[in-house]
């Protein structure tokens, strides 16, 4: 039996022939063969870890994802918890500023002693009958004189808008249209109604009021009431213009007290809804001293609380 096989080799230098064993042969087929399986192992191993590693890979990401949405959540729930927080603290600072509004009203009306009343008691214990709050709301002017549409110059001081000088403002200017109705604000005497000079103010009504308050209507184009009238509140007194030093038809209206000009925003936004707020808002007013003066009178027929510009039908200016 054979057991070599013959190699041969041509080339320029000849021919060359080589007996091998079988055995070499087999050697060599086994090798290639454990070569191929090698290489086809590591080939496999290869695409097996990269497909590992991209799962891993993928893993991460959503674990950083994850992370990442709870980091949001945290940071949702720790801002949730400053704003509750927030919350918290201011209505611990409106109860007390109402406790100390409180304090100042319960001083006004004699209460004293109540600092270890419970809140709600104390409240119940300030409460000022509707019969006083009407009478107040009938003979200090509180309200809009003219259907409220806005203030274009605010009481206090400014650039005058026709002297181009920085005046003291004694009063609020309220954006109105020509001819637009005004009312009183409070009972009164009519102290002057006519064409004012002096004062710039063109046509003026200057009503009289009870406990020293007055008001003032400027500018004005048409005056249906006269000198010496007493007037109610609500009643139809004139009609909104453009004379005296004005740059365009309004309403100047002032509110004095013991003749010396006060804020009249806080006696036009006055009303019974937000009665006790004008104690806080104008604190140069005796307020104690009016409340202990009105404690005893009672008005027959209040004025009631309405829009004053739906207190009386206004008749057409001619």
């Amino acid at each position: 039996m054979n057991k070599h096989f013959t190699v041969t080799i041509n080339d320029d230098n000849g021919v060359y022939q080589f007996n091998l064993h079988k055995f070499v042969k087999k050697v060599i087929i086994y090798s290639f063969v454990f070569l191929v399986f090698i290489t086809l192992f590591a080939a496999g191993t290869i695409l097996y870890l990269d497909y590992s590693a991209d799962q891993i890979e993928n893993k991460r990401v959503k674990v950083e994802m994850a992370y990442e949405n709870l980091k949001i959540k945290n940071s949702d729930l720790d801002s949730s918890i400053k704003k509750s927080q927030h919350l918290l603290d201011m209505k611990k600072q409106e109860l007390d500023e109402m406790s100390d509004s409180l304090a100042e009203i319960e001083e006004m009306i004699g209460l004293s002693n109540t600092e270890k009343v419970p809140l709600k008691e104390r409240m119940s214990e300030t409460k000022i009958t509707s019969q006083q709050m009407a009478t107040l709301l009938q003979f200090i002017p509180n309200g809009s004189p003219i259907e409220y549409s806005g203030i274009t110059s605010k009481f206090g001081f400014r650039i005058h808008p026709t002297l181009d000088r920085r005046e003291f403002h004694r009063g609020s200017d309220m954006k109105a249209e020509m001819n637009t109705p005004v009312y009183a604000t409070a009972d009164g005497m009519v102290e002057f109604a006519g064409m004012h000079k002096k004062s710039g103010y063109g046509n003026l009504i200057i009503l009289q009021h009870n406990y020293g308050f007055k008001t003032y209507f400027g500018h004005l184009n048409k005056v249906v009431i006269k000198s010496g009238h007493f007037i109610r509140k609500g009643e139809l007194i004139a009609y909104t213009g453009n004379t005296g030093m004005s740059n365009g038809p309004h309403l100047h209206y002032e509110v004095r007290f013991t003749s010396r000009a006060i804020n009249p925003f806080w006696f036009i936004k006055w009303d019974i809804k937000n009665y006790s707020e004008i104690f806080e808002k104008e604190q140069t007013i005796p307020w104690q001293s009016l409340i202990a003066a009105t404690a005893n009178i009672k008005v027959q027929k209040p004025t009631q609380p309405q829009l004053l510009s739906q207190l009386a039908l206004p008749s057409k200016v001619k």
